[in-house]
């Protein structure tokens, strides 16, 4: 309780959550009560091998191991724990090395084929591919975060389902604050769909769903239509892809749409207008 206390500033609810529900699950069950620095680098070797017996992913391991060493780390740097026995074993778990996924336009359009024009879940998969958005920022968006006259939309915040409720944070990080521009045919969707939403205040969720069903849908017309299976968040990567094919250098992408790069990576002489100008042309 002590690491969460004092972290509570730091990391966003969704994120203590993560790790307290992976500290209670893999840790606690091995060490209970211990004092931290009574555990060996060998015990830590003995609860790495009780971990790996269980079969899981090479990414769970690593998360698990992660924590660990985390809170350990914790420790030394704030409450003057000598040694972090972590640092001195190897660490449990790799990176996978997956190939990204991705839908191409044509892989999209064909998607498309099965979702009703106009209905809540097209505007929404639209939005997600034609703007790069992550999920949780597009189930956040408002009739406030769109600027119709000039086709831009404010992406400021995130959504997500904890404890039964909804709850709307600022997104992943500070650089995730972005205005990105929209193409034409995008916005008169939305301002279409939007007008059937009776009297909708302008600090309404557009999209009052939550990410469970976003996926399903997904599956769903994933079956129907026989498109590649990819994930929500893949039409992130799909949307990057489809401009890169189009010309546009990936670091004026992840710039100026995809919240990935601070200013420095922006390339020399860059006008962030013009840069968003070229990327709607491609869009229109």
């Amino acid at each position: 309780e002590v690491y969460f206390r004092d972290k509570s500033q730091s990391l966003k609810d969704r994120s203590i959550k993560n790790k307290r529900d992976t500290m209670k699950a893999q840790l606690l069950p091995y060490f209970k009560d211990r004092p931290m620095n009574s555990i060996t680098p060998a015990e830590i070797i003995q609860w790495q091998n009780t971990i790996i017996e269980k079969g899981y992913s090479d990414d769970y391991l690593k998360t698990i191991q992660n924590q660990m060493t985390a809170l350990f780390n914790h420790a030394k740097n704030i409450y003057n724990l000598a040694d972090n026995p972590c640092d001195k074993v190897k660490r449990m778990g790799k990176t996978s090395k997956k190939k990204m996924k991705f839908w191409t336009i044509e892989e999209y359009r064909q998607f498309m084929t099965g979702i009703e024009p106009g209905s809540k879940y097209y505007v929404l998969f639209e939005l997600l591919f034609w703007t790069g958005a992550r999920e949780g920022e597009a189930l956040s968006i408002t009739p406030a975060d769109i600027d119709f006259e000039r086709n831009l939309l404010h992406i400021n915040k995130t959504y997500y389902r904890m404890h039964g409720e909804d709850v709307i944070t600022s997104p992943k990080t500070e650089e995730s604050n972005r205005t990105i521009s929209i193409p034409e045919f995008l916005k008169k969707e939305i301002q279409d769909y939007i007008s059937r939403l009776y009297e909708l205040p302008e600090d309404e969720r557009i999209f009052p769903m939550v990410h469970e069903a976003v996926q399903h849908k997904l599956k769903q017309v994933v079956q129907k239509t026989g498109v590649k299976k990819i994930r929500v968040h893949d039409i992130r990567h799909s949307h990057a892809a489809f401009l890169i094919n189009k010309g546009v250098q990936p670091l004026m992408i992840k710039a100026q749409r995809m919240s990935a790069a601070r200013a420095a990576f922006s390339p020399p002489k860059f006008s962030e207008t013009m840069g968003a100008r070229s990327v709607t042309a491609l869009l229109a």
